[in-house]
């Protein structure tokens, strides 16, 4: 034990000020969390993978303690016997983690195969990151939190108990969540938004609502990172254990059971050191996947979950044909401008939102770093900041454009699978860049953006000094919009799909169609994402999931 396919078209629109430097004043709230240092109470249950004592049988293994498994495991924990598998670390090995400035230095360090964020290159070219640690992304991102769109859930493909779910979020947010206090830069940056058409002001809020808001963060006034890990602590401890540096290789299923369906009876794990173990489930207990959208298809396809014909070229054992997973596989392009303002900017975080139906923008000011953090750019050609800069994005949240998840290895769950996501392929998502990065050109020449300029008395956006490709100057010329969204796209780490509701898994519990005793409960089965930003909607799903689990037994 240690000790230590058809959806909603819509975009949106949010303008930010991320901060990846130091330090954050916040305020507390009567109905979110307060300050208080990270949590690691339920390090009482947190095992090394190579400790026997993990291999047992359990009425559910969760496989993946990221932002859906952890508070996935603690709601179960509280009626059954629950074995989580992370095949990440702890987070006190890496205590940058915990830190405002932490999400910089952590996409800056070197990828070593233990460190918290994997890095990866899709085969669109574009520099991607995963989490690996326990907390998942939610240990690793900027931090924003908020609730997701109602138009979210009527498009989903399942119907929800919106009760329920509501009263599942304050659950996160009462352990997890602040409300940051307003800084000079978040007027500066509702003044731009209102004069660039964005409206009304709607102050303080975690809902998803049209026009500029301050929302939720998981960053608390000390600078502490708070996270899904600490969702654990809600857990019963005498039902959960939890392993790290537990790689599931593959599912273990049994030949058929009476309808003829074969059935997940258990995992098969390795440790750091290599080694294989297995845990297994009771007779009415479930495997469930929450490993993400790259790790779940993986994990099913190595498991024989997948196309036959695929599976078996590849000589794996097929236990069930489906010809969806891995497929739908979904990103959220992030297109920007980067701004060197006259005098360097205070540090800021994601707070500050502007949300229309057309765009989503954020900004984000940061010190200067010696090397450039992996994927925050499109390569590491990408020309590095002087000193401070302005980073405003539009992002697209409702994509078209879709990619697939395949195998590498036919063996090795540690060998990163292939991704492709196909960024534009679909000419609506490029027409939505281009009117996203239009309204980011409106909002840079409003009066209020005239701090950032280095030029204050040149017209239009002549007054800044842009970094890396600057906006192009006529707001009229499509065809020079369409190239830059073309040249200068990466991605927002917001990956969905690959086991698609009504695809892969039922629209009533997010079981997998076609076998027994398994289920799929994380990003991979919407094929859109929450509005503003996800990580609040997945910590609830994972709850919620849990409830309705429970209840339906």
């Amino acid at each position: 034990m240690y000790t230590y396919m058809e959806k909603s078209t819509m975009s949106v629109i949010v303008l930010v000020l991320h901060l990846f430097v130091l330090h954050l004043q916040y305020s507390e709230v009567h109905s979110l969390s307060n300050n208080h240092p990270h949590d690691f109470s339920y390090l009482k249950f947190v095992y090394n993978a190579s400790d026997p004592q993990l291999e047992g049988t359990y009425d559910y293994i969760v496989v993946g303690g990221g932002t859906s498994g952890c508070s996935l495991a603690a709601t179960l924990s509280e009626k059954y016997s629950v074995l989580v598998l992370e095949r990440g670390t702890l987070p006190t090995a890496y205590p940058n983690l915990l830190t405002t400035d932490g999400f910089v230095y952590n996409l800056q360090q070197e990828d070593n195969g233990q460190t918290p964020v994997q890095r990866f290159v899709s085969e669109d070219g574009i520099d991607n990151v995963r989490g690996r640690v326990l907390g998942g992304t939610s240990m690793i991102n900027a931090g924003v939190y908020a609730r997701a769109n109602i138009s979210f859930y009527n498009q989903s493909g399942i119907e929800w108990d919106m009760d329920l779910v509501n009263k599942t979020y304050k659950w996160i947010e009462d352990t997890i969540v602040v409300r940051p206090n307003w800084q000079q830069w978040q007027a500066l940056a509702g003044d731009g938004l209102f004069k660039a058409g964005v409206s009304p002001r709607n102050g303080f809020s975690l809902d998803h609502k049209p026009g500029i808001r301050l929302t939720g963060s998981t960053f608390d006034n000390n600078g502490t990172r708070h996270a899904a890990d600490e969702l654990l602590n809600k857990g019963d401890a005498n039902n959960l254990r939890v392993g790290v540096h537990a790689t599931v290789e593959k599912i273990i299923f049994s030949n058929r059971n009476q309808l003829g369906k074969p059935a997940a009876v258990g995992v098969q794990y390795s440790d750091a050191n290599l080694q294989s173990h297995q845990a297994f489930i009771h007779s009415k207990g479930e495997v469930i996947l929450s490993a993400g959208t790259i790790g779940t298809p993986q994990l099913l396809l190595l498991s024989g979950v997948g196309p036959e014909s695929y599976l078996s070229s590849l000589k794996i054992k097929v236990y069930h044909d489906n010809p969806y997973v891995g497929q739908y596989v979904y990103d959220n392009p992030r297109n920007f401008v980067n701004i060197l303002p006259p005098k360097p900017l205070k540090p800021s975080y994601v707070t500050k939102l502007g949300i229309t139906d057309d765009f989503y923008q954020c900004s984000i000011s940061m010190s200067n770093y010696s090397t450039p953090p992996f994927s925050l750019f499109p390569s590491p050609s990408y020309p590095l900041p002087p000193s401070s800069f302005a980073h405003i994005v539009n992002k697209i949240s409702g994509p078209l454009s879709y990619g697939y998840v395949t195998l590498r290895s036919s063996i090795d769950v540690r060998v990163a699978p292939n991704v492709k996501f196909n960024y534009f392929s679909n000419p609506i998502d490029l027409s939505h860049c281009v009117s996203g990065m239009k309204n980011i050109g409106h909002f840079l020449r409003t009066d209020s953006l005239k701090p950032y300029r280095a030029h204050p008395d040149l017209p239009g956006i002549d007054g800044f000094n842009f970094l890396g490709i600057p906006l192009p100057k006529n707001q009229s010329d499509d065809a020079s919009f369409k190239k830059f969204c073309q040249d200068a796209v990466a991605s927002y780490w917001h990956y969905h799909g690959g086991c698609l509701v009504g695809k892969v898994v039922d629209d009533d519990g997010l079981r997998v169609m076609g076998i027994d005793a398994l289920r799929v409960v994380d990003a991979t089965t919407f094929p859109s994402m929450p509005a503003s930003h996800p990580q609040g909607f997945y910590m609830m799903l994972g709850r919620y999931m849990g409830i309705k689990i429970m209840q339906d037994r």
